[in-house]
C-alpha cells in the first residue's frame, strides 16, 4: 500500500494484522460500544464489532531521504508481555526488501516513541549479539521520551526493550535526540502529540501543497476519532492523551491533511471531517 504526497511516497509495509483480543489495550471498545459507530465497518471493524489493528512500518521517500516510521516488534525479542510478540520469526525484513527496500538502503529510522511495537526491528540478532539493522541509518529518537525511560525504575519491561533494541544504537554511535518540534528535512517535521508516552511524536508530511500526517500512537485505533475519550491501557497519562486527541482533531477536521495511521489496518488512511459532535474517518 502506497501513497504520495507531492514529491513523497509513503509505503506501508505490514508485520502482523490481527482481529480482536483488543480488549487489553482498548477496554472501552466492546463490540456493543463498537457497532453503532457504522462508519468503521468493513476497514476498521468487522460485523460483529471487533477491532482490526495492525503492525506495520511507513518508508517515507522524500527527494532526499529515505526514512522508516517506527520499526515494528523484531525477531527473537524475549521478555515481551504479550505471548504472541515474544520470540517472533516472521518476514519483516523479507518483506522490506522485496517491496524494493533493503535494509542498507534506509539512511534514516525515526520512531514516534519507544514502545516495543515501535523499536523492534531496530535492531536484529547476530551470533547472539544486537545489532543495528539499518547500519547505514541514523535513528532519530526524542530526547523526552529516552530521557523519561531511562529515569522510570518500575518497568522491568521497558528496561529489556532499552537492552535489546534502544541501547545497542546508542552504543553504536547511530542515534540522534531530537526535539519534539524538530525538522527533519524540507518535507517532514515533527508534531508534539504527547499522552500515550512523554515524549509521543505525530510525523507531517509536506510537499508541493500536500499534507499527510502519520499518526504514531495517539490514536491506535479510528474508533478513537469517533470517541476521542476511549483511551488505551498503555497510555502513560490518559488525560493529556485525551487532550491532544481533541486538540489535533479540531486542528485536522474538515482539512485535506491525509491521515495515516500508525495501527489502522485495511486501507490505513484517510481524512477527518465532523460527524455531529464528533468526528469520523473518509476513506
Amino acid at each position: 500500500m502506497k501513497w504520495t504526497i507531492g514529491e513523497v511516497t509513503v509505503t506501508k509495509i505490514v508485520e502482523l494484522e490481527m482481529t480482536g483480543g483488543s480488549r487489553f489495550l482498548l477496554p472501552q471498545a466492546t463490540p456493543e460500544a463498537v457497532l453503532p459507530i457504522t462508519w468503521l465497518q468493513p476497514h476498521f471493524a468487522d460485523a460483529t464489532g471487533r477491532l482490526r489493528l495492525s503492525i506495520h512500518s511507513f518508508v517515507v521517500e522524500t527527494p532526499t531521504r529515505r526514512i522508516i516510521v517506527d520499526t515494528c516488534l523484531g525477531n527473537d525479542k524475549q521478555g515481551r508481555r504479550i505471548p504472541h510478540w515474544n520470540d517472533r520469526d516472521g518476514p519483516f525484513l523479507a518483506d522490506l526488501t522485496a517491496a524494493g527496500f533493503p535494509p542498507d538502503s534506509i539512511d534514516t529510522v525515526l520512531c514516534t516513541h519507544l514502545h516495543v511495537d515501535h523499536v523492534g526491528w531496530n535492531t536484529r540478532q547476530v551470533d547472539g549479539k544486537w545489532v543495528p539493522t539499518f547500519p547505514r541509518a541514523q535513528y532519530l529518537m526524542g530526547r523526552a521520551e529516552y530521557e523519561h525511560w531511562q529515569s522510570v525504575q518500575d518497568r522491568p519491561d521497558m528496561a529489556t526493550i532499552f537492552a535489546d533494541s534502544v541501547t545497542p544504537i546508542i552504543d553504536a554511535g547511530l542515534a540522534t535526540m531530537v526535539e519534539t518540534n524538530a525538522r527533519i528535512c524540507n518535507e517532514i517535521t515533527l508534531v508534539p502529540t504527547l499522552g500515550h508516552t512523554p515524549g509521543h511524536v505525530s510525523v507531517m508530511i509536506q510537499s508541493n501543497g500536500e499534507q499527510a500526517l502519520i499518526t504514531g500512537d495517539f490514536m491506535h485505533h479510528p474508533c478513537q476519532i469517533a470517541r476521542p475519550e476511549w483511551s488505551t491501557l498503555a497510555d502513560s497519562d490518559p488525560e493529556q492523551g485525551i487532550e491532544t486527541r481533541h486538540r489535533m482533531f479540531r486542528r485536522l477536521a474538515g482539512t485535506p491533511v491525509l491521515i495515516i495511521g500508525t495501527h489502522f489496518a485495511g486501507v490505513t488512511a484517510g481524512r477527518l471531517v465532523a460527524d455531529g459532535s464528533s468526528y469520523r474517518l473518509d476513506v
